[in-house]
This record gives C-alpha cells, sequence and structure tokens, in this order.
C-alpha cells in the first residue's frame, strides 16, 4: 500500500498552485462578459458589480449568431464526415495491400504530415480560383478534408494493423462477402474507437482553423464564427465587454461537443488506436 508522503502533498500543492493560475485568464474572460464598459475598465478582476446579459445579446446580433453558427456546423459536419469516410478506405486498402505501390502512397502521405500547410497556400489559392470555389462552403470543406486526411489515414491504419484480426476478412470471404462490403460490414464496425478519436481531433481542428475561411471566404454571408469575433477587433481599440462575449459564443458549441465526445477519445487510446 502506497503512504501519502510529504513529497506526493507537496506536489499536489504545487500542480492546484499552477492550475489556479491557469484559471485566471478563463475567470477574467468570464467574469468580464457580465459587466458594463466603465465596469470592466474601473475593477478588471473583480466580480461584476451590476450582472448584465446586454453584452452577450449585443454578440448575438452583431455576429448574426445563427446564422454563422449554420455555417460552422455545415463546414465542420461535411469535412468530419469526408475525412472518416475516405480515410478509413485508404487505410484499409493501405493495410491490407502491402506491394510497392502502396507503400510509396503512404509514404506520400506522411510527407504531408511533415510539409506545413501554409508552404503550399499560395498554389492552393490559384487552385480553388481556377475550379471556381472562391468563397463557397464546398471549396473550404475540400480543402479540410484533403489536409486532414494524411494523420487521420496514419492513425486508423495503425488501428488496423494492430486491432483488427485479417482471419475475420477470410471468414468473410468464404461466406461470399467481396471487398466493399467486407469492409463496410465487417471491417468499418470494429474501427468505431479509432473514428471517434479521429472524429473529435479534426472536429476541433475544423472548427477552429481560422487561416482557411479568412483566405477563401470573401462574402461576409459566408462567414463562420471565428471571422465575426475577428471583424469585431478594433484598428486601435476594442471593447473588451462585446468581444469576450463573441469569443464564448464561438467557442461554446466546441465546448460542449468535447464534454460529451471525451469518453470515447479516451476508449480509443486506451484500444490502442494511437500506437505506431
Amino acid at each position: 500500500m502506497n503512504r501519502y508522503t510529504k513529497e506526493t502533498a507537496f506536489t499536489e500543492i504545487i500542480m492546484l498552485l499552477l492550475a489556479a493560475i491557469f484559471m485566471i485568464p478563463i475567470y477574467y474572460l468570464i467574469i468580464t462578459t457580465f459587466k458594463t464598459p466603465a465596469d470592466a475598465v474601473a475593477h478588471p478582476m473583480g466580480l461584476p458589480v451590476n450582472i448584465t446579459f446586454d453584452n452577450y445579446i449585443r454578440a448575438f446580433k452583431a455576429m448574426n449568431y445563427m446564422h454563422v453558427l449554420g455555417n460552422n456546423l455545415v463546414i465542420t459536419i461535411s469535412s468530419v464526415a469526408g475525412i472518416v469516410m475516405f480515410s478509413t478506405m485508404a487505410a484499409y486498402s493501405l493495410v491490407r495491400r502491402t506491394n510497392h505501390f502502396n507503400r510509396i502512397v503512404f509514404l506520400l502521405f506522411m510527407v504531408g504530415m511533415m510539409v506545413p500547410y501554409q508552404m503550399g497556400i499560395l498554389a492552393l489559392y490559384k487552385q480553388v480560383a481556377q475550379l471556381g470555389l472562391m468563397n463557397t462552403l464546398t471549396g473550404i470543406v475540400l480543402i479540410e478534408i484533403c489536409y486532414s486526411l494524411p494523420f487521420s489515414i496514419f492513425l486508423i491504419k495503425s488501428f488496423i494493423s494492430s486491432t483488427v484480426p485479417f482471419e475475420l476478412e477470410e471468414a468473410a470471404r468464404v461466406d461470399g462477402c467481396g471487398v466493399w462490403r467486407t469492409f463496410w460490414q465487417i471491417v468499418f464496425p470494429l474501427l468505431t474507437p479509432v473514428i471517434a478519436t479521429v472524429a473529435i481531433l479534426n472536429t476541433l481542428g475544423v472548427w477552429n482553423d481560422f487561416m482557411t475561411p479568412l483566405l477563401f471566404l470573401q462574402s461576409r454571408s459566408k462567414g463562420v464564427l471565428l471571422l465575426e469575433v475577428f471583424r469585431n477587433i478594433g484598428q486601435f481599440s476594442t471593447d473588451w465587454t462585446n468581444f469576450f462575449p463573441m469569443m464564448l459564443l464561438a467557442v461554446a458549441p466546441l465546448i460542449l461537443f468535447y464534454i460529451f465526445m471525451q469518453k470515447y477519445i479516451i476508449n480509443g487510446i486506451t484500444s490502442g488506436s494511437l500506437k505506431g
């Protein structure tokens, strides 16, 4: 039986102090959303003298919140669905067909993980414009899918190699299943832990992506939440009592999603989905 030593108590105290320090910006962010501008300047770290929800109401209207939230949901859901579908099929093929060509293809995907997205932004901008996808949600979805595929394929390929037994597929083929049916009815259901992991990680990434919508969406009607937050930053000054509620409104759906899905990513990790 482990004894509760002085060293353990000291470590826990240090960790609690660090946690309290890291919570200070979050505390400041939240309490400022309920203050008037004068109250925020006079008592920046103090509790609100008179709690007001007017800041949230103004932010909701200024952002056209429901419209841009819908754009965010369309982009995120479509991108994550495409990432899961294409990466699972690609990873399955790369695992089960171990020829020289597939090894080269996998190495090319790994190069995609190493090369920063920003290095090809000029070529990507020209290509999107030539395809007529500029200022469209479809263009953003395609970019998000292509950018996220290498890492997703890496995770799913590792999971299939270490977890999905080949004997199940051989038994399915004996029963008359083709490759397509074997994948969707036998293999795909077994990938639930790693699919949940991939879906969560890519949802966080796509939702928080600021550069892609900034470069490829010029119309405000096609805007997303982070763009609306950015547009309300003043050149010389910013009203933080309006800006902070916009930030909270932008991240609130993502926080709720993560709280709901966090158990699935834990299951994915413990099931071996992140094994190399």
